[in-house]
């Protein structure tokens, strides 16, 4: 049976992301996605009071809300603070033997979530309508879990949103749409420079490979992919037997070092789960191909050259790879780039406190969305409502349950006190770190 995927989006410093299935959604995943992020809640949700007494803790709610599970866990000396959680990718489940992960989680794992509920915090979770690039079902369904919330166990004094690798597009997003919802964010692994450029990146990736390798005919074209593309059993195969072929490791830190891909324990093949399948399926979701590399140069520095030659990849062979790339121009189709914009790219005017958490060692997600948002946010003008925080796990969202805590209760004093959070104690693996700049535009 093939392995089962809940995978976190990522974005390379030359980006990359993924795609939806909604077989088992309430509405049809077209219907739902072509709502506005911003749309008016549903009028049962409009019409949703607060309980009037709320319910003492514990409680362990669960249940279904248009047609995705959730979970709901209050705390016997709840503090007045609610705490959503906004998951990570999964697998669509659009292939034989893919498991269709449809279990909702208050935030994460078990350990995660009673760390939460000993520090006083209530936590909630959709499983949202579909699994994939669900960021649309994403932000409503959490919002809609919200409004639940509110009605059968109390209004809370603070509400945060806390979203996880593809969850922190919906927190990013819901902070732009929805700031008298949530009084503060704390978008984690986060895809800081929104999905256009974390998808131009699988592009990136996908024009590396094809100037070393060739593009399999069969996988459809590096801009625009075959819709039902499976990672599994037709990509992973040969990228195996490529890597481990004499030279193989080479050509592959090529493809790693022009498109700006960090060491870490993602590359290749988790990245190349989104480079293939996961972009894939986003093109279903979105009516075509959604990337472009006509505002890209693609380059490597003297020091990569000289790393590149150590392993045997000449100087006359990296000049050639990148004279096809740079050869090779693609515009994305107007309709699914404007779909990938929409969910999610951002304004970054923020009216209410935002703190990304990162890890410092990140090949899926690198640390250079932080940058990208942090210029986005100062562009806006909202700077003094953006905070970062950074750890020195390494691998995507690789946080422990203590820094979890922690980031939240600084983010939770920020909302109700006005002060800055920071600087985070070192003893718990925080660190000081400033992240690279994006690569591309």
């Amino acid at each position: 049976m093939k392995r089962a995927r809940v995978l976190g989006v990522f974005v390379l410093a030359a980006a990359v992301i993924a795609a939806p299935n909604s077989a088992q959604a309430a509405e049809p995943a077209a219907e739902r996605a072509a709502e506005p992020a911003a749309a008016e809640p549903a009028a049962a949700e409009r019409t949703a009071e607060p309980a009037a007494h709320p319910q003492p803790g514990p409680l362990d709610l669960s249940g279904e809300l248009n047609g995705a599970a959730f979970e709901i866990r209050v705390p016997a000396g709840w503090n007045g603070t609610l705490v959503m959680f906004a998951h990570g990718y999964r697998d669509a489940a659009d292939h034989p033997g893919e498991h269709d992960d449809r279990s909702a989680q208050a935030f994460g794992s078990e350990a995660s979530e009673q760390a939460m509920l000993a520090a006083g915090y209530a936590i909630a979770g959709s499983a949202f309508a579909s699994n994939g690039w669900a960021v649309a079902d994403g932000i409503q369904d959490t919002k809609a879990l919200v409004d639940h919330f509110r009605a059968v166990v109390g209004q809370p004094r603070t509400t945060l949103l806390a979203g996880f690798s593809m969850g922190s597009l919906v927190a990013f997003e819901s902070m732009e749409h929805f700031g008298g919802v949530y009084d503060g964010a704390m978008p984690s692994c986060a895809v800081g420079a929104g999905a256009p450029r974390a998808f131009d990146g699988t592009l990136a990736i996908s024009s590396a490979y094809a100037a070393v390798f060739g593009w399999p005919a069969a996988w459809g074209t590096p801009a625009d992919l075959r819709d039902d593309l499976d990672f599994d059993t037709e990509v992973l195969p040969v990228l195996i037997s490529q890597l481990t072929a004499p030279g193989g490791f080479g050509r592959f830190e090529f493809l790693r070092l022009v498109t700006g891909v960090p060491r870490g324990p993602e590359w290749p093949f988790s990245i190349w789960f989104f480079v293939t399948e996961g972009r894939a399926e986003l093109e279903r979701r979105a009516g075509g191909s959604p990337v472009q590399n006509a505002d890209h140069a693609y380059s490597v520095s003297a020091a990569d050259r000289a790393a590149l030659a150590s392993l045997g990849v000449t100087g006359a062979q990296v000049d050639g790879y990148l004279a096809a790339m740079n050869a090779s121009r693609v515009a994305a189709q107007p309709a699914p780039r404007g779909y990938v914009e929409r969910y999610a790219d951002y304004t970054g005017k923020i009216k209410h406190p935002v703190l990304t958490l990162d890890t410092t060692v990140d090949a899926l997600v690198p640390p250079a969305h932080i940058s990208r948002y942090t210029q986005t946010v100062a562009d806006a003008g909202s700077s003094d409502l953006l905070a970062t925080a950074w750890t020195s796990g390494v691998g995507h969202c690789n946080f422990t349950s203590t820094q979890l805590v922690t980031a939240v209760q600084a983010l939770e004093r920020w909302v109700q006190t006005g002060v800055r959070p920071g600087p985070f104690p070192a003893a718990q693996g925080f660190v000081d770190f400033t992240p690279p700049p994006w690569p591309q535009p």
